[in-house]
């Protein structure tokens, strides 16, 4: 009999592989894909030579994830962290730019350094404390209610309608827009603020890494791990029932809400289906990636010192944009999320040649290629990109779920990232990863704290399953080490 099985290879479902094989669990893992890794995979999608990352590109939450950090990720891969954390062109010519520097990022704002330096000098300094509050169930009282407070404050503010009250010009508000807008909601609205806000401090503590090699190394180094320390994988192997699954006193499933659902069946007590039926799913990605001959030709350099763009224009084009898509229309000037790492990290194409990733957003279930929206997009901040495409690679919203079952209709949140999801994630519950069946746990991005490749859901599940069904309180060391077999 197995001590734990884990449904799902994300990097949830890895890092709790990991975690239970450290303490001494014996864990298989089963894998619907003939890949592992969920949304962190690495790819050559357009040409031989391009390697494009298939779901997630920059990591700042992995680099400051507490999981990670236990793990010790940054011993284990070679990270570049380039200059500008991320850049929002507002037109041809002009840009804003979040430098890893706060300060040299305050003073390019103009009239709008104080307020820049009044919104994230605070939330640098107690980056610690409102990391570990968005890590837990919102239920759970806070160890620091002061610095969170203060953080609710300014979500609360930049969430709100009174949102340009702090600014006078137009780049300080759009670049902090760029970043809130990942999110996929309406705005301007509080929870995706809150996100917007971590993450925005994130650029100015340890920057906006991207992994040498791509996505796909973070995946490797957990699954190193994890078979140094025994656990199976078992790949292209889709688990329909939880009844179909060996013995084992503990089941941790790295699926959506309806994943569960679907491999609970009668199983799962009907106060809890009813709950989880109102988790709603959140719009949508549509994703493009391009194969390029040569540099984008940005009409503005700076915008060369990043990995990171938004692309779109000022504050209100944003919120227009994402409005359109919550009113469950298209963009006619679309938020396009783009990376460019081969700026930075040569292995990803060939000499002189470029790999790009790029999103924009769509409503949830889209079947319309946005190759032609993106690339519009793109040229109009970088006069001639069209010229130096030599293919790209498209998946729509539908196809992003086809490829992965946790993405509903192109959700790549797994579930709306509204207020009442950040208290409901998917249940209002001071261990939201332990389900009321005997021995089943959800570790996914539809648990807290919710979307992004940082691990915690899988640690934080882990950890609840060796508590409960093992008896084991003490946290396992996941430090690299000698390898146990």
């Amino acid at each position: 009999m197995l001590d734990a099985v884990v449904v799902g290879s994300g990097p949830n479902g890895l890092a709790a592989a990991v975690t239970l094989a450290r303490a001494g669990l014996s864990v298989r893992v089963y894998e619907g894909s003939e890949h592992l890794g969920g949304g962190s995979q690495t790819a050559e999608l357009t040409e031989p030579g391009f390697h494009h990352d298939v779901c997630s590109a920059v990591h700042p939450m992995a680099y400051a994830s507490e999981f990670f950090h236990r793990f010790g990720l940054a011993e284990r891969l070679e990270f570049i962290t380039p200059p500008v954390s991320y850049a929002n062109p507002l037109t041809s010519t002009h840009a804003a730019l979040a430098w890893r520097d706060l300060e040299r990022t305050a003073e390019s704002l103009g009239r709008d350094a104080q307020s820049w330096r009044a919104l994230l000098r605070p939330l640098l300094n107690s980056l610690a404390a409102i990391s570990d509050a968005v890590a837990h169930p919102i239920l759970r009282v806070p160890r620091h209610p002061v610095p969170l407070a203060r953080f609710a404050a300014r979500a609360i503010e930049q969430g709100s309608p009174l949102w340009n009250l702090a600014w006078h010009g137009d780049d300080a508000p759009a670049l902090l827009t760029g970043v809130i807008a990942h999110s996929i909601r309406p705005l301007p609205s509080i929870a995706p603020t809150a996100a917007g806000l971590v993450l925005a401090a994130y650029a100015h503590a340890g920057g906006w890494p991207i992994p040498v090699g791509g996505s796909q190394m973070i995946t490797d180094a957990l699954v190193a791990d994890a078979v140094s320390h025994g656990v199976e994988f078992v790949t292209d192997h889709h688990v329909g029932s939880l009844s179909l699954l060996p013995p084992a006193r503990a089941v941790i499933a790295d699926t959506g809400v309806g994943g569960l659902s679907t491999l609970a069946g009668d199983r799962m007590p009907r106060d809890y289906a009813r709950a989880l039926e109102r988790f709603r799913p959140g719009n949508a990605a549509s994703k493009v990636d391009f194969a390029l001959s040569g540099p984008i030709p940005w009409a503005n350099p700076d915008l060369a010192r990043t990995a990171t763009l938004h692309l779109c224009g000022t504050r209100a084009d944003v919120a227009r944009a994402e409005n359109q898509v919550a009113r469950g229309n298209h963009a006619d000037n679309p938020y396009v999320l783009l990376s460019q790492p081969s700026v930075f990290d040569p292995t990803r194409a060939p000499s002189g040649m470029h790999a790009v990733w790029a999103y924009t957003h769509v409503p949830r279930g889209s079947t319309i290629d946005q190759t032609e929206a993106v690339t519009r997009q793109i040229e109009r901040f970088a006069p001639g990109f069209r010229d130096l495409i030599i293919s790209s690679a498209t998946r729509t919203a539908s196809e992003l779920h086809n490829h992965n079952p946790n993405f509903i209709g192109g959700d790549i949140a797994t579930g709306d990232v509204s207020l009442r999801q950040l208290v409901a994630r998917p249940v209002p519950s001071f261990d939201p990863w332990r389900t009321p069946m005997p021995g089943v746990y959800l570790c996914s991005a539809a648990t807290p704290p919710g979307p992004g490749v940082h691990g915690l859901g899988g640690w934080r599940a882990a950890l609840s399953a060796l508590r409960n069904e093992f008896g084991i309180h003490r946290e396992p060391d996941l430090s690299p080490r000698r390898r146990r077999r």
